[in-house]
């Protein structure tokens, strides 16, 4: 018998849901956001046979949506079973989903709508002199019939799209924005693959005026409808779809055999972006895709589509308007409530297509250039050089190559005057290291007091390791400055940084001794610190250094005796065992302090960048900063803080960037050039919407328009003024960007990325840069700046500003 989790009671019997909450339930499965509302009205349109369909708003949809077309209409046999669940006219049993060829056909659009909002529907039938007002219930059942004027056609219309649902409709209010957004792009797809069919779509805000969102001509042609949504500019960037067949590397590519292989089962057209610079899209907001003139998002033939042009454009995504017409039996369209989803046969051939296809387009001199290689200019007899046969000058000499190469080795390998001469022919290393965004340190740097201070960073920290340290009075000869002569306290000492010098001995010793290996890997580059060992090993009592006034520079080790006393040893076993015992619980209560204070896991590696900025956003708060002990500087680059017993590594540069970078962002408004004569934009209805609802976010960018409430839709806007600062320019691509992003979030202030690339490299030149020594003061400075701003983790070119570096308890512990 089945039991409950949480009680010994049994479970309830299983019983059939009720079928209202069965409708509630799979409604909303089915209508998921306004962009399924209006794709599922419009759709029911299309198959109706309409020319004319027109999309109304109130309030992005949050408050109605009204779909009108010129339809057939609904015969009145049919008012009963409109909105019913599953009631349709397309299917009579499974196997006809086959040979579906409408856009709806499962009957569950209006039946769904009506559990979801008030539904209504104002029809009349070809076959009719009068129009007829329906009103539905929630369950799809007609409860009003009433004659309404009305000319052929039916008009839907949705009241509070949601309410039905309190969560999802309070989330559906809140990003209407976002939703009508997603509806447009949607629509878009509708407007450019339904040839013959005009479609409007339009939105009203409060009681203003009703603003046009997009529309089409009712063209039959798919380019002329890619005008009328995105402007004439887009127009002159696309070319054609021609289908070519797969070749033999693409084939064998995608493991397809040519004898095994349908003929013509895929036949495509549509258009796509040139290939050219600056002609593509920031993002792939413009791409669609259909499948027998059927929106959809097949993620194969999109990703493939973007990876073939950017092996030609790689820093643009292209426009895309692709129809793939297919036989019926070879596609399953009833795989998602939203039919968005499609499963179809031989997808390998078709992506071998759709790849060879566009590589033929894109290889047919759309994209070429021609490099001009400087050649060696010698003298050649004029008889060799024969029509149509390249000329000796451009032809590159093997054995010329090859005699290059052996006088440069022969250069680096001789004398120093050959050395000489190498050193000009070849490039320095310095110059190599430049190139490659390197730096180039000379093998022996002067000591200055900065390096100095950084080697005390690594003294701190040693101190933590070693409680005490005795040192005697001539310690000075070994390597050690000596502070402090009192016995009783211990003393605090430097470590004298001497020169490496190649000889021959040291090698010797730092291969036969391990520890002197060790202290040679020295975060100092090119010095060795005298490690504690020796020194220790000198302080041994078994020896001792005799110094005469005569020879004040040699010393003399000789054996001294040492009187032993023997004491006795009492052993006990259990003794021993409790001791063990003891011992083991220590060492359990270490590992679960240790465990309590490893709060940073993350290692400093490039691999672990997100794992640490994770970690550092999740311990560090903006007060802590303040807080923070300016332990000293590391390499003129580095600040080493101290936070309770975590010690942390600041990048004063990249932290000082990322603030003024900030404070850029936050305070710079651009000053606008006025343009002699205003500019049009060549924007989409969607798109001048959009511009004329975040005027203010323009303006704060540099932006100054000529706005006409009268004009045409897409001749409303035009640009007066545009941003200059020094030797940055911007212009209508910043524009569009901008658009681009409002459109996903509305009412934010964004900036272009171009006007991020300015701040960012301004940021860089007034910060604190690499090998400037701070003082104490300046240092606290740079970490209290960082909680001064939004995001203290990363500078503006990605560099990470901050980590981790040890846990002083964890240290003392091991």
């Amino acid at each position: 018998m089945a039991t409950c989790k949480s009680t010994s009671e049994p479970a309830g019997a299983i019983r059939a849901i009720d079928k209202h909450s069965v409708h509630r339930i799979c409604s909303g499965q089915v209508v998921l956001s306004l962009a399924t509302a209006v794709k599922e009205l419009v759709e029911n349109s299309i198959d109706a046979g309409a020319t004319n369909v027109e999309v109304k708003l109130k309030e992005c949809g949050a408050e109605q949506i009204e779909v009108s077309d010129n339809g057939r209409g609904v015969e009145e046999a049919n008012f009963e079973g409109l909105a019913l669940k599953h009631h349709t006219s397309k299917l009579r049993d499974f196997s006809d989903l086959i040979h579906v060829e409408t856009f709806g056909f499962r009957g569950e659009a209006l039946s769904s709508l009506c559990a979801l909002s008030d539904l209504s529907v104002i029809t009349c039938h070809e076959s009719s002199q009068i129009g007829t007002k329906l009103l539905f219930d929630h369950k799809g059942h007609l409860v009003q019939q009433s004659p309404c004027p009305r000319q052929q056609g039916t008009t839907v219309t949705l009241q509070q799209l949601f309410y039905t649902l309190p969560v999802r409709h309070k989330e559906f209010q809140r990003n209407i924005k976002k939703e009508f957004a997603k509806m447009i792009h949607v629509l878009q797809a509708y407007c450019i693959v339904s040839t013959g069919v005009r479609i409007t779509c339009s939105n009203q805000t409060g009681q203003g005026k009703r603003s046009a969102v997009l529309s089409t001509g009712g063209s039959q042609s798919m380019r002329d409808n890619i005008g009328a949504i995105f402007g004439p500019k887009q127009m002159q960037s696309l070319l054609p779809f021609r289908q070519v067949s797969p070749s033999e590397n693409i084939m064998e590519e995608y493991g397809l055999k040519d004898g095994d292989l349908p003929k013509q089962l895929f036949t495509l057209s549509g258009f796509v972006s040139t290939g050219d610079h600056g002609v593509g899209r920031s993002a792939s907001d413009r791409q669609f895709f259909f499948i027998n003139s059927r929106p959809c998002d097949p993620v194969k033939v999109s990703k493939l589509v973007n990876e073939v042009y950017h092996m030609y454009n790689r820093h643009q995504y292209p426009f895309v308007a692709l129809n793939i017409a297919v036989a019926s039996d070879c596609v399953d369209v009833n795989v998602t409530p939203d039919k968005r989803q499609i499963f179809l046969q031989e997808e390998k051939l078709l992506l071998a297509i759709l790849k060879s296809s566009l590589i033929n387009m894109y290889e047919a001199g759309v994209n070429k250039m021609k490099v001009h290689l400087p050649v060696e200019d010698k003298a050649e007899p004029a008889e060799t050089n024969q029509p149509g046969t390249p000329s000796p000058k451009s032809t590159m000499n093997l054995a010329a190559l090859k005699a290059a190469f052996s006088n440069q080795n022969s250069a680096l390998s001789g004398s120093k005057s050959s050395t000489e001469k190498a050193s000009k022919s070849w490039p320095s290393q310095k110059t190599l290291q430049c190139f490659f965004k390197g730096s180039v340190k000379s093998p022996v740097q002067p000591r200055t007091e900065a390096a100095k201070g950084s080697l005390g960073v690594w003294a701190e920290l040693h101190r933590f390791r070693n409680e005490r340290a005795s040192v005697r009075e001539n310690d000075s000869e070994r390597g050690l400055a000596v502070e402090s002569q009192d016995p009783q306290h211990p003393v605090s000492f430097k470590p004298v940084v001497e020169n490496v010098t190649h000889d021959s001995s040291v090698s010797q010793n730092l291969h036969e001794d391990p520890e002197l290996q060790a202290e040679a890997c020295s975060p100092v580059e090119d010095s060795v610190i005298i490690p504690e060992a020796k020194r220790a090993r000198r302080d041994d009592p078994r020896f001792t250094a005799e110094r005469t006034p005569d020879s004040a520079s040699s010393t003399t080790d000789v054996p001294v005796c040492l009187q032993r006393r023997t004491m006795p040893l009492h052993f006990c076993l259990q003794a021993l065992a409790a001791g063990m015992k003891r011992l083991q619980q220590q060492q359990r209560r270490r590992a679960a302090d240790r465990l309590c204070y490893r709060r940073f896991r993350a290692n400093i590696s490039p691999g672990e960048n997100q794992r640490a900025e994770d970690e550092l956003r999740r311990e560090i708060s903006k007060d802590m900063f303040k807080e923070m002990e300016i332990i000293g500087q590391f390499n003129l680059g580095f600040i080493i803080t101290k936070l309770n017993s975590d010690i942390f590594m600041i990048d004063q540069h990249a932290t000082d960037e990322k603030y003024n970078f900030e404070m850029l962002q936050q305070h710079t408004v651009l000053q606008g050039q006025r343009l002699i004569v205003p500019q049009k934009l060549h924007l989409t209805a969607v798109s001048e919407n959009v511009l004329l609802e975040n005027v203010e976010i323009f303006q704060k960018n540099g932006f100054e328009f000529l706005i006409d409430e009268d004009a045409q839709v897409m001749e409303r806007v035009k640009l007066v003024s545009l941003p200059t600062s020094r030797n940055w320019t911007f212009g209508p691509a910043d524009i569009e960007e901008l658009i681009f992003m409002l459109s996903d979030s509305p009412g934010v202030m964004c900036r272009p990325s171009r006007v991020r690339q300015m701040f960012a490299s301004r940021a860089c030149r007034k910060s604190v840069m690499i090998g400037t020594a701070l003082s104490v003061s300046e240092m606290k400075k740079l970490v209290i700046h960082m909680g001064e701003i939004e995001h203290p983790w990363n500078c503006p070119h990605g560099r990470p500003t901050m980590r981790h570096l040890a846990n002083l308890e964890i240290i003392s512990q091991d």
